[in-house]
Parts: C-alpha cells; sequence; structure tokens
C-alpha cells in the first residue's frame, strides 16, 4: 500500500520562515521605523542636539516643503525638478527607448556585428561605477576629451559639457550606462514570441513598420511597463552621477540622492534628511503603484 508523504503542521512551516522574518526585520522594517522617527527629531552629527536630540514634529518636513524658497537652486523642488528631467531623459527616452530600440534591431540577425554591439553594451554595464565615470569625466573633458575633439574636426568647437550642458552630460552618461539591461529584457521577450507570427504577417504582405506596431509591439506591452518600473525607480535612486559631477556645478545636476547625501552626511543633519528619505520612498511608492496599476490593467485586458 502507497504511504503518502508525512505533511508538516503549520508550527513546523512558521519555523522555517522565521529566518526570513528576521532578515526582513533587521534590514528592512527597523531602518524603515528608525528613519521614520529620526525626520520627527532635530537629531545631528555634532553639537548639543547629538546627544540629546529634541522631538521637533513636522518641522523637518515644513523646511522640505517651503514654498517660497522650493525650487531656488540647492533646494528640495530644485532636486525633485532635475531628478525628474534626469529620469525622463535617461531612463524612459534613454534606457528603455535605446534599449527596445537596440532589441528589435537585432532581432533574429546573426553575425559578428549583434555579438560586437551586445559584448560592448554589456561591458559598459558590469564595468565598475568610479571606472565608467573617470572615463566619461576624460571623454568629456574641453581640451584634451575624444568628444570635444571629433567635434572640432566637424566644425561644431569644443563645449564644456560638465559646466555648460551638465545635466546633458550625466542623462547621456547614465544612458549609455544602463541601457544593457533592457537590451538584454526585451531581447530575451522577443526571442519567446512564436515565429509564426511574423512569418504569417510576412506572407500577408505587412511592413516592417506594420509587424513592429501590430506585433512586436503589443506583445512587449508588459515587459515594457516591468522595465519601466525598475528603470524608473534605479534612475530616481542613482547616486553614480556624483562620482561625475558630485551635483554640480551650482547645484545644476544634484538629484534628490544627491541632495539627500549633503544634507544627512556632509551637513550631518540626520533629522532633516531621515525627512527627505521618507519622501522619497512615498515618491518610490507611488511610482511602483502607478506602473502596478498600469501593468495590472494591460494583463487583464490581454
Amino acid at each position: 500500500m502507497e504511504q503518502k508523504p508525512p505533511i508538516l503542521s503549520w508550527q513546523s512551516g512558521a519555523l522555517f520562515l522565521v529566518p526570513a522574518f528576521l532578515f526582513i526585520a533587521v534590514f528592512l522594517l527597523f531602518p524603515f521605523v528608525w528613519i521614520f522617527y529620526l525626520s520627527f527629531t532635530n537629531q545631528t552629527l555634532l553639537g548639543a542636539n547629538a546627544a540629546n536630540p529634541q522631538f521637533v514634529g513636522f518641522e523637518n518636513y515644513a523646511r522640505l516643503f517651503d514654498f517660497d524658497s522650493w525650487l531656488n537652486r540647492g533646494q528640495f523642488g530644485s532636486a525633485l525638478f532635475i531628478t525628474a528631467q534626469f529620469v525622463i531623459g535617461s531612463a524612459l527616452i534613454g534606457q528603455v527607448a535605446l534599449g527596445l530600440a537596440l532589441a528589435i534591431v537585432f532581432f533574429r540577425r546573426k553575425g559578428i556585428l549583434r555579438e560586437l554591439v551586445y559584448v560592448l553594451v554589456i561591458f559598459a554595464w558590469i564595468i565598475p561605477d568610479v571606472v565608467v565615470a573617470f572615463s566619461w569625466v576624460a571623454f568629456l573633458n574641453r581640451d584634451e576629451g575624444t568628444f570635444n575633439a571629433i567635434l572640432s574636426r566637424l566644425g561644431f568647437g569644443r563645449p564644456d559639457w560638465q559646466l555648460e550642458h551638465a545635466l546633458l552630460s550625466v542623462i547621456l552618461f547614465n544612458t549609455w550606462r544602463g541601457t544593457a539591461f533592457s537590451m538584454l529584457l526585451f531581447s530575451s521577450a522577443l526571442a519567446t514570441i512564436p515565429p509564426s507570427y511574423l512569418e504569417t504577417a510576412e506572407v500577408a504582405g505587412a511592413s516592417a513598420f506594420q509587424k513592429l506596431r501590430d506585433i512586436l509591439l503589443p506583445l512587449l506591452q508588459g515587459h515594457i511597463l516591468t522595465d519601466l518600473i525598475l528603470i524608473t525607480l534605479w534612475t530616481f535612486n542613482t547616486f553614480s552621477i556624483f562620482l561625475l559631477t558630485a551635483g554640480g556645478p551650482a547645484y545644476r545636476t544634484e538629484v534628490v540622492s544627491i541632495y539627500t547625501y549633503r544634507i544627512a552626511f556632509q551637513f550631518f543633519d540626520f533629522g532633516q534628511g531621515a525627512a527627505i528619505a521618507v519622501v522619497v520612498m512615498l515618491i518610490n511608492l507611488a511610482l511602483a503603484l502607478i506602473y502596478l496599476i498600469l501593468l495590472r490593467r494591460q494583463s487583464v485586458y490581454t
């Protein structure tokens, strides 16, 4: 007679989950609660408030949203506005669109050119941030940089990219850095599309644009939204551009992550820094929820 495998009790099952719950509590829940608590204090690293911080209520949040100076350079509103431009230019227009374009261009293609492009794009993604930043500082150098050497040969002069076009420089830097993830994700998604779909369209006389519009893009909608979720959140919180410009010149590339670093770890105002972190977490949560709602609606309609 066949013996049935023993069934674990719920107590035994819960015991196996304890390590995971402890990990989540120690590394996720406790830091969040602690930061939330600090945001209501005037905790600092130095001075009288370092040893005896006081509860200040919503004072830190009121300072963040002081609309009289909110959009001035070096203030929270300005950092949010710069971050929005950086995310739209680097994540949405740059990484997602460029990654999708590369994946479609080399879809169902073979040869050395495809392999070379994939190797170069992935190489740009995996090398360390410090190496990438140093390379781009040298690449964009006004007098000796490779980019300006090419532009001057074409008659466009030698602009000072990190001074005159600072935000555009970091957008290009981050796009070049992060396109590989989108390209690999979309390449994997394209590989799951049955070849018969495209073969049938070719027999029917569909053009390349029609196949893109009516077959590829509709089938990639879920993957595009997933990529948007991840790339937007990663770009919104990236700190790597600090290595390129440190938020300058004159705060023109100071995104929210660099602004938080400046307040918390250069001015040592931990209470204010914690308030910024709480607001940033809420923004991240709102962005994720918007994308997840769109993703759920898309899955329902398909």
